[in-house]
């Protein structure tokens, strides 16, 4: 099969995992499945990963992009979850910097504000201490005077001051797919577009499941002495197959995000700020766009059809004219936006905002292990727990397997010497680019998205003068890396999730589209029915990023 994560090893993964028998098969290819499979097989397990639709392609790809603390987690005494999930942004940044990055986060105090001055100090220092921030990244509070220097376009009525401390920025999508890659190459079989339609038995204990193929409707087995539903808002379904959907459930709430050009939303300074109805929400400055969100409402529909809608965008709008009364842009100046579901646990009588994020394990009569809830920036420490308890409960059929090493394991392109080597390795990398045909600008870009891989997506640029194509050097680089080495099947999977380019470079997008999809019909030897209906999908997704759906 060879060590390429691609899209034409499909067949001989397919071929393995219908043959093989694993120690642990994993249901769902998001960020919690992710940290699960390279844990497990970090410690010695044979694993197995599906995914029914593309990596990521669920809440991974949907949230607000940040590996942060949960400072609001504070206010509601969520101790225990800020003091875990505050000391895991360092590790998440420490085992990836070229997809996190560190953020300086505003906080603007008002005299009727969520937050009081008295309080966002303390609040911010134990979060400091509970968090083990380190000392360059210690919350600091600013006076009226220096918010006003930090941020320009803040409402000056009734302010005090403001805190400011550190949040962590990431590329939610691309982390996911570094964490599938590092599990790949340590030996995980993993695909995607391969849906699980029953779960299997041997003397009613769960041991596998029949799924399907659903790039070519075929259908194989999985088996596997124990198996993790990790199906984020999916999770309830799998329990369903199972007849375990008992006593606890999920209650999922919607959260929507939209962009703005900079020159609309000039923003200097990352902003967490108050809503008109008491919420909270950010405001992220990011390649020259502004990005703000999230919402928060209960979701009863289909979580694959998540779409943003003209209220939600009127709700963030609203937000922004309340915190930044100077700016006059209208609904027409949202450039894109996506919307996802977060699978929480539900919880009687609460409001969506109030509901916990923690996540939380539990095991059916059948061994069925599912995980719902928790955070982005929690997931390494999720896979810990679950593959703990896998552990704990193989070792009782005598298999021993060694302690939790992701830690200290870079993931994919993470292999730097550590977030301080950053600045010198894109600097590096980013002029040894000229010698493969891109730009110094260009060279850059790749070395900080793709980190320590970016030498081989460099190697594209080689093979480039070869290759019959309206693609730039640039794209083409990226597009066959993307084939060759994260497994796209569908257009949308290379420009959502490969590259975000949907949501921050739409205009980007709709240049390439069309040679895109021309190269990966050759490449994949599309027929004329599937090249119309994937350049459809495609353009839906643009659709609903671009204009939003009425109620």
């Amino acid at each position: 099969m060879g060590t390429k994560f691609s899209y034409f090893s499909r067949n001989d993964i397919i071929q393995k995992m219908s043959t093989d028998s694993y120690d642990l098969a994993i249901i769902g290819g998001g960020i919690t499945g992710a940290g699960i499979a390279l844990d497990a097989v970090l410690r010695g397990m044979k694993v197995a990963l599906v995914e029914m639709q593309d990596f990521a392609s669920g809440t991974s790809s949907r949230s607000t992009k940040l590996v942060h603390g949960g400072l609001r987690y504070l206010k509601q005494m969520h101790v225990g979850l800020v003091a875990e999930v505050g000391k895991e942004r360092a590790i998440v940044y420490e085992n990836g910097p070229h997809v996190t990055t560190p953020e300086w986060m505003l906080l603007p105090i008002y005299k009727e504000g969520t937050f009081g001055k008295i309080a966002t100090s303390f609040g911010l220092r134990v979060y400091d201490y509970l968090a083990g921030v380190k000392r360059t990244e210690r919350r600091k509070m600013l006076s009226r005077e220096e918010v006003i220097e930090k941020e320009p376009l803040l409402k000056r009525d009734g302010l005090l001051g403001g805190g400011y401390y550190v949040e962590y920025r990431t590329d939610d999508a691309r982390l996911t797919i570094e964490v599938l890659k590092k599990a790949f190459e340590k030996g995980a079989d993993i695909i995607n577009y391969v849906k699980v339609e029953e779960l299997m038995y041997d003397h009613n204990r769960v041991n596998g499941f029949k799924c399907k193929n659903r790039l070519t409707n075929e259908t194989f087995q999985i088996q596997a002495k124990t198996v993790v539903n990790a199906a984020g808002p999916w999770v309830d379904s799998i329990r369903e197959l199972d007849q375990s959907k008992k006593n606890k459930r999920l209650q999922l709430t919607k959260g929507v995000h939209i962009v703005i050009d900079q020159s609309k939303f000039p923003l200097k300074q990352a902003v967490y700020f108050d809503t008109p109805d008491g919420r909270m929400v950010f405001a992220i400055p990011r390649d020259g766009k502004t990005y703000v969100g999230t919402t928060d409402t209960f979701y009863e529909g289909d979580p694959v059809a998540t779409k943003t809608e003209v209220a939600d965008k009127n709700y963030l709008l609203r937000a922004i004219h309340f915190m930044f009364p100077e700016l006059t842009f209208r609904l027409e100046d949202v450039e894109s936006s996506w919307a996802g579901v977060r699978p929480l646990i539900y919880e009687e009588g609460k409001d969506p905002s109030e509901i916990s994020r923690k996540d939380e394990i539990w095991e059916s009569e059948s061994g069925l292990i599912s995980i719902a809830g928790g955070k982005l920036t929690g997931y390494r420490k999720m896979a810990e727990n679950i593959v703990n308890l896998v552990v704990k409960k193989q070792a009782q059929h005598g298999k021993s397997f060694g302690p939790c090493l992701t830690k200290q394991t870079p993931i994919s392109g993470g292999d730097l010497g550590g977030s301080e080597r950053l600045p010198s390795f894109i600097s590096e990398t980013g002029r040894e680019g000229r010698n493969f045909g891109f730009t110094q600008d260009e060279g850059e870009r790749l070395s900080k998205i793709y980190g320590s891989n970016a030498p081989l997506v460099f190697q594209y640029g080689q093979q480039y003068e070869q290759e019959k194509t309206d693609l730039s050097p640039f794209v083409y680089a990226r597009l066959m890396y993307a084939i060759e080495h994260e497994m796209i099947a569908h257009p949308s999977d290379f420009f959502i999730r490969r590259t975000g380019a949907l949501y921050f470079h739409i205009d980007w997008v709709r240049k390439w589209k069309d040679p895109v999809i021309r190269f990966m019909a050759d490449r994949y030897n599309w027929t004329e029915e599937e090249t119309i209906q994937y350049k459809r999908e495609l353009e839906e997704e643009l659709t609903y990023a671009a204009r939003a759906i009425d109620e």
